[in-house]
């Protein structure tokens, strides 16, 4: 299947290359003692079509020699059960490996080696009900991987970060075993809050707010007034809850997709700590910026290497204008985070007391930071342009573990 970038008008002889097709940078990092690719992009990249092939690309060390049925080692990919596709496929197909001098690649042989992935998830049990099923998923899967090299329809629900409304293009991740997650949560202490969005997705809670407004009952007014506070305080589409949630949730060493900002993120949990892998084309020659810390929702995050030491190699977001001091108090900021954090998991204590000091954590951290710059900071990011629009009702279904560029209906 090709994306949809294709410059009108072109004639139906002509090669994808003779059209100049979307190509991408290789880059090679070391990842678990192998050289592997990680594929980059510019300002404007499919992110949705990267981050799943990402996920495969790094995901050979977990699954290469699992083999089996449903394994559950750490960065596993899952095995659907009762009946799903891929139930009794090889662990070791739900990857991708790329030739050691590979350094370009187009968007079709992404697309090809994608293709291959999900073909391979064709059950091995014969009945006739789960091969249906499975010809269904692939035929709803090939109306939705155009899509990838463009934008995914996706419309987050605020009760979980693994909770979205179910859209087709949910079966792309629920084919190949990737968990796909947000953190956009309400903060349950708030009960007002609690009360004004409720079960509510991204969409409904838009018209909720339209219909609010327009209301006589003060009551409904004012409940409006509360949901449309919650979505500006959140103009990042991360709370600071719903980090935690994220933290509890995601499994260590797991590899997933992280949505926020209109924006798909491969992400991986390390030592109890959230990374996104950096592939942004401008590190493409950075050796020692592999992943980016998640532990804020302000976008203040560190850089490390592909073994998640915190790298010096430039200060974040690669700013050289930044002052040596700021670089260096910024990088104690985020030391004296981690080290908050290690010692709160080398006590060992229960669920709900480690994500109460995950909170305090930050707070600390947050605070910390701000005595270091003393300027006005900077104005929230703008919420980014919802389309509202319809959906099927229904909800995803259900990952068996606790566990999109981009348009966000």
């Amino acid at each position: 299947p090709q994306g949809r970038g294709s410059p009108p008008g072109a004639r139906v002889a002509e090669s994808p290359r003779a059209r100049g097709a979307e190509c991408y940078c290789v880059k090679w990092i070391h990842w678990k003692g192998e050289r592997t690719p990680v594929i980059t992009q510019s300002e404007n990249g499919p992110c949705p079509l990267l981050a799943i092939m990402n996920i495969l690309l790094l995901r050979w060390k977990a699954s290469g020699g699992s083999g089996g049925r449903g394994g559950r080692g750490a960065g596993s990919p899952r095995i659907p059960a009762g009946g799903a596709p891929g139930r009794g496929s090889s662990l070791s197909l739900f990857q991708v490996k790329l030739p050691p001098q590979k350094e370009v690649i187009t968007a079709e042989e992404l697309m090809a080696h994608l293709g291959d992935c999900i073909l391979a998830t064709q059950p091995r049990e014969t009945s006739e009900g789960l091969q249906l099923n499975f010809q269904q998923n692939i035929n709803d899967t090939m109306m939705v991987l155009p899509k990838l090299s463009t934008g995914l329809d996706v419309n987050v629900r605020f009760t979980g970060v693994s909770d979205f409304e179910y859209t087709p293009e949910c079966i792309v991740f629920d084919l190949l075993n990737i968990p796909l997650y947000h953190g956009w949560l309400v903060d349950p202490q708030n009960p007002d809050m609690v009360q004004a969005v409720g079960k509510l997705s991204y969409n409904q809670l838009v018209e909720k707010i339209i219909t609010c407004k327009q209301a006589t009952d003060s009551s409904l007014v004012s409940e409006g007034l509360v949901a449309e506070q919650f979505l500006e305080a959140t103009a990042s589409q991360l709370s600071y809850h719903g980090l935690c949630e994220l933290t509890a949730a995601a499994r260590e060493g797991e590899l997933g997709v992280f949505f926020r900002n209109n924006h798909f993120s491969t992400m991986t949990k390390h030592q109890g700590h959230l990374y996104l892998l950096v592939t942004d084309q401008g590190f493409l020659q950075e050796e020692g910026v592999v992943w980016e810390s998640l532990h804020t929702v302000d976008g203040d995050s560190c850089f490390c290497d592909t073994d998640f030491h915190l790298s010096h190699a430039l200060g974040k977001g690669g700013d050289p204008a930044a002052p040596p001091d700021h670089q260096l108090q910024q990088r104690q900021v985020d030391q004296d985070y981690m080290v908050a954090l290690s010692l709160q998991q080398q006590q060992g204590q229960d669920p709900p007391s480690v994500l109460s000091d995950l909170e305090l954590a930050r707070q600390l951290q947050q605070e910390e930071y701000q005595q270091h710059h003393p300027h006005p900071p900077s104005p929230p990011l703008r919420p980014p342009q919802q389309q509202v629009g319809g959906h099927p009702a229904g909800e995803r279904r259900q990952r068996q573990r606790p566990d999109l560029d981009c348009t966000l209906l």
